[in-house]
């Protein structure tokens, strides 16, 4: 009999570590925090200019996030689909409209013209699973730059 209570409290041992464990209070929360969405100067359409415009991506929460999968998208319908890269807590990213190399401080979302319009327009933000995480919106030129709540 002892050896059979045993045998239970080994098993029962050996499988506590295997069950799921609750949810961590930690999560990664990533944002816009900033559109820059008039690029400085006159708007030559060279791919340098076109790269003055941008938004910065942040992970405002606690935990290590990655992109993949969310998307982005101006009032006019350009959408770009972000694909893996981590941030850690604190940590941002800037996507830039024009093409280049990605580092580990810019992306490049691969236009060939701007995506945000100067006058008016509207980022919106969602999560891989499609949902509306967060939208900014401007309607004058003011500085040409934004910061969006979050």
């Amino acid at each position: 009999m002892r050896l059979k209570i045993l045998i239970v409290a080994l098993a029962a041992a050996v499988l506590v570590p295997a069950m799921p464990q609750p949810a961590s209070a930690a999560s990664a929360r990533i944002r816009m925090v900033k559109i820059q969405y008039d690029s400085p100067g006159s708007d030559t359409g060279t791919n340098s200019s076109i790269n003055s415009e941008y938004v910065v991506l942040k992970n405002v929460g606690t935990a290590r996030g990655n992109l993949n999968g969310y998307t982005i998208r101006d009032a006019a319908g350009h959408v770009r689909k972000l694909g893996t890269r981590y941030l850690d807590p604190g940590q941002s990213v800037y996507l830039r409209t024009g093409t280049g190399y990605n580092t580990a401080t810019s992306l490049y979302w691969g236009s060939s013209w701007y995506i945000w319009n100067n006058t008016a327009d509207t980022a919106t933000w969602f999560s891989p699973a499609g949902s509306l995480l967060q939208t900014c919106k401007w309607t004058s030129l003011g500085t040409g730059s934004k910061t969006c709540a979050y």
